[in-house]
């Protein structure tokens, strides 16, 4: 094949596409989606916003190289598609860079967002302009303040005093979800425990829904992150049983997933750091209170993730206290241990360390008694060793045996017996559990939505009336915005001191700031009106837009923001603000960009960045070398790829367009016919590959089209073939979602205008029925014959043709074959003796 010798003038130039149609966006602003008159059908396509810390780096051009595909797509296929951008922009990235560098938050997040949305618009995403929010200005964080109210007024935002996640180097509270292994997630500082007065959101009146309706997500969000979730969960189903304990007047439960197991109870244990602890050593002598003192400091500084790691040495405390056994009357000696949390169940369970190797772990530790309960077999029928000798529990179900009146039951039969029997007496009662904890939201952190309380000697928490929302910011200057364990607010002191809205006598703002989580479960709320002064979202515009049709973002946000945006949209509807359960339709998550196997890091020394991989291969060879690089779900080495070997193939596919002789509109139905089979076959596999993920497919799509699209021009139908120009156009159309400057580039060679609304080829099914495939035929590996065979033809009648074939018998020359694999129909791998 050859091609047109290349000018300065003819040859492809990035550079040169790129300014000219950048400024020509800018201006027509073609993806905007708030025409009321438009009567297309709609699509909600979403991107997770990002935090302004910087410019846009090698992930961000991933996601949203994924997120464009989708929005663009829809739009050639005919939709009015809603896809907005706005900026995450309160929280400790920005405040500690803000920080380190003596400057105001404001300044810094601002001139981030500028370059942001400067970097975006170059790297052509199909943003909708009209709709920018950031979380950060008032008119966003107006109605942050005017929904947390409206979550007090339903009970689902309270104030308690608790021990909380903090970290030391922060100086502010953490969510159960923002800690991981054990670290701030932030910093990665360990995090210790702190007894504080907290805002939390009561996301646990929710759980059975949480939990429940993922039902409803299955096949259309990734089944790891609904696993995530159901596990964060963590619902169970068990009993409450009623233990009394010597010298207290009020018995205390305890959860128990196992009450069948009640008769091999040998002690119970509390939480350390648990204020039933703290209670039941009160009046003991000075030995065991200072023992005990002394231990929960120890507690205090370890995480919950290594208190519960299950190859932790068992440690605690006796508390020279007991409690008795509601099913036998036995006397259970009380101790303390970090192994139980203070918010799980009760903060206490029964110790059965027969069938529960932590229990075992620490009976063993503190010479305790061990009972068996249970009959439990291996695989071959045979007893499991006794755990006290073992140092194994068994924990597999079994037999109930040396349980009284329950032996020789089942485990199902004997938790309904002793559950109903408990019932009963009045000593325990069916119940669940949940690992979900309610959601700490405030933080000690001037960079963050005021919270809209007003604490009043007299009053107590009032809430802030709408009409005086929103509660702004006041200006960080002379505040010493430095982490140190109370919220800078409290020194803005004509800030804090205020009237109480009730008696209007003198009282006190609230001073911590809301966690960002809080800012992102209903961003895309305010996205269909972010102007809007009136109320946080328009009715009319949610049941125009919402809920969201796919959602694109990073797995690491499974449980945090997605859990609580569901939470969000939950509470939303109750209040009848939504007439939707669920936020996010579809979600795709898409994987890393890595070097050399590792996360890119400075320390590492292996960081990529954009800007400079813009300048030297522009903007659409990096966008197509993301989505090309793989399934979006999976990570990309940028060590493996090749954006120049993107650069060549676009130049390539330019030049079709270049090159097409024929006027616009020229029936194609008369052109070449193999090539509109090609065309067609392609658009039509495109679609559902487009719609199915698998985008890196499309563009290989793209490419075959390409090359047989060149074959045509150069040696069989010519420039003016009206299928050339058919094919050269569905090129562009499908290019557009990927490398949409060379497209645009190549739509206007073709006499168009706007290549984002192109439109999707009507393909004519006639033209994807397939009268022959082409078989290979290979002796040793080396292609000798291609036949033109039915689709449908058997691996014996395939056979018999390839050996028949003249080029065969020739090529063989009477050699013996010793086999003949057929794969059929496209190809037969013969292999002579």
């Amino acid at each position: 094949m050859t091609e047109t010798p290349q000018t300065d003038e003819t040859r492809y130039n990035f550079r040169d596409i790129e300014e000219r149609w950048l400024p020509v966006w800018r201006e027509t602003q073609p993806f905007r989606s708030s025409d009321p008159t438009d009567e297309r059908p709609t699509k909600y396509v979403l991107d997770m916003f990002p935090y302004p810390s910087g410019d846009l780096h090698m992930g961000h051009a991933e996601a949203y190289a994924l997120g464009d595909v989708i929005a663009r797509y829809w739009v050639q296929r005919g939709f009015n598609v809603l896809h907005p951008i706005g900026w995450d922009s309160f929280g400790l990235p920005a405040e500690n860079a803000a920080i380190n560098r003596g400057l105001d938050p404001r300044g810094w997040t601002e001139d981030n967002i500028a370059q942001q949305r400067a970097s975006m618009e170059r790297y052509a995403c199909s943003f909708d302009w009209d709709r920018v929010l950031a979380t950060h200005r008032p008119e966003y964080y107006h109605w942050n303040q005017w929904l947390f109210t409206r979550m007090h007024e339903k009970g689902l935002a309270y104030r308690k005093h608790s021990a909380v996640n903090w970290c030391p180097k922060d100086q502010t509270v953490l969510a159960n979800e923002q800690v991981v292994a054990g670290l701030c997630e932030r910093c990665d500082t360990p995090v210790t425990k702190k007894k504080l007065n907290q805002w939390y959101f009561k996301i646990t009146d929710y759980a059975d829904r949480l939990l429940d309706d993922l039902q409803e997500l299955e096949g259309t969000w990734p089944s790891k992150v609904i696993a995530m979730q159901r596990n964060w969960i963590g619902r169970s189903e068990g009993a409450d049983v009623q233990f009394r304990i010597e010298g207290r007047d009020e018995p205390i439960d305890i959860y128990t997933t196992r009450p069948d197991t009640l008769h091999g109870a040998t002690f119970m244990v509390v939480a350390a750091d648990s204020d039933l602890a703290a209670e039941l050593v009160q009046g003991a002598d000075a030995d065991v209170k200072q023992a005990f003192d002394a231990y929960v400091e120890e507690v205090r500084a370890a995480s919950d993730i290594d208190r519960l790691a299950t190859d932790r040495p068992k440690t605690g405390v006796f508390l020279n206290r007991y409690a008795t056994n509601p099913v036998n009357g036995e006397r259970l000696p009380i101790w303390a241990s970090d192994y139980v949390l203070a918010d799980y169940g009760h903060g206490a369970v029964m110790a059965v360390p027969a069938h529960d190797q932590r229990d075992l772990d620490f009976a063993r530790a503190m010479d305790l008694p061990v009972r068996v309960v249970l009959d439990v077999r291996d695989e071959d029928g045979k007893p499991v060793e006794d755990p006290a000798t073992s140092g194994v529990a068994a924990t597999g179900d079994g037999t109930v045996i040396n349980s009284g009146d329950l032996d020789g039951l089942s485990k199902a039969d004997a938790i309904s017996a002793i559950s109903a029997d408990l019932e009963d007496k009045g000593l325990g009662k069916s119940a669940r559990n949940y690992r979900l904890r309610d959601w700490l939201i405030s933080r000690q952190r001037y960079w963050g939505t005021p919270i809209p309380i007003v604490h009043c000697d007299d009053c107590g928490e009032v809430r802030v009336p709408d009409e005086q929302l929103p509660i702004e910011l006041p200006p960080a200057e002379g505040l010493d915005l430095k982490p140190k364990g109370s919220s800078p607010l409290g020194a803005a002191t004509e800030w804090v001191n205020t009237e109480c809205p009730d008696c209007g006598k003198p009282a006190k703002r609230d001073t911590d700031t809301m966690d960002t989580f809080v800012d992102s479960s209903w961003y895309y709320l305010r996205y269909l009106n972010p102007q809007k002064t009136d109320g946080p979202f328009d009715p009319e515009d949610t049941k125009k837009w919402a809920p969201i049709d796919q959602y694109v973002g990073g797995v690491t946000h499974a449980i945090l923001h997605l859990l609580y945006s569901r939470f969000f949209t939950k509470a939303l509807n109750d209040m009848g603000l939504v007439d939707f359960n669920e936020p996010f339709t579809a979600l795709l998550n898409q994987g890393m960009v890595q070097m050399e196997g590792s996360a890119m890091s400075k320390s590492r020394g292996n960081v990529v960045r954009l800007g400079e991989q813009l300048d030297e291969f522009g903007v659409d060879s990096v966008r197509l070398t993301m989505v090309f690089a793989g399934p979006p779900e999976d990570d990309i080495d940028w060590a493996d790829v090749s954006p120049g070997a993107s650069a060549k193939f676009l130049a390539r596919a330019w030049r079709l367009a270049r090159d097409v002789t024929s006027e616009p509109g020229v029936d194609p139905s008369t052109g070449d016919a193999a090539l509109r089979a090609s065309t067609h076959k392609t658009m039509h596999e495109c679609a559902e590959l487009a719609e199915g993920f698998r985008f890196n497919v499309v563009v290989a799509r793209t490419m075959e089209l390409v090359n047989v699209t060149r074959k045509a021009i150069d040696s069989g139908a010519g420039p003016a073939d009206p299928a050339v120009r058919e094919a050269a156009e569905a090129v562009a159309v499908l290019l557009s979602l990927v490398a949409p400057y060379c497209a645009e580039d190549m739509w206007s060679m073709l006499g168009h205008e706007n290549v984002a609304r192109g439109g999707w080829l009507d393909v004519d099914e006639s033209l994807l029925v397939e009268d022959t495939v082409t078989c290979v035929v290979q002796i040793k590996g080396k292609v000798r014959e291609r036949l033109e065979v039915p689709p449908s033809i058997g691996e014996d009648e395939l056979r018999e043709m390839a050996l028949a074939a003249p080029r065969v018998v020739r090529a063989l020359d009477g050699a013996e074959i010793r086999t003949v694999i057929v794969r059929a129909p496209k190809v037969v791998n013969i292999v002579p003796a």
